[in-house]
């Protein structure tokens, strides 16, 4: 992943994403917490391939950020920095995932990097799951 500009959630706390790509996920971290920088959240992904086999799409299914950390902005912080990162890698982002569609929606400036979900990347979307 590109390196991003470290972010203050909505406590002035340290925030930091990166692509954990072992685990097809991006994972927010907050620093200064009691067990160094943890984990507070993910957003998990797949990445899906063209005919060719040359990965040109980022499908987004699912979110979510620690209870324990809610109401800090911690998801709009996540979704954004791993949509930017998407984009700048020349992936389309696909928002199957609730939050990561409704970000979409809120943001018009991702759509020229967005295409909406179809049934076939719902179907291949569950072919893909454990």
């Amino acid at each position: 992943m590109t390196q991003h500009e470290q972010t203050t959630d909505k406590t002035g706390a340290t925030t930091s994403v990166r692509d954990n790509g072992s685990a097809r996920r991006y994972e927010i971290t907050v620093e200064g917490t009691s067990d160094g920088d943890l984990v507070a959240g993910f957003a998990e992904y797949r990445d899906r391939a063209d005919d060719s086999g040359a990965v040109t799409e980022r499908v987004f299914f699912h979110t979510e950020v620690a209870e324990e950390f809610g109401g800090r902005g911690l998801a709009t912080i996540l979704v954004r920095e791993a949509l930017d990162d998407a984009r700048s890698r020349g992936l389309v982002i696909v928002g199957v995932c609730p939050l990561v569609a409704a970000f979409l929606k809120k943001h018009p400036e991702y759509a020229d990097a967005a295409r909406p979900v179809t049934r076939d990347v719902l179907a291949w979307l569950r072919d893909q799951q454990p």
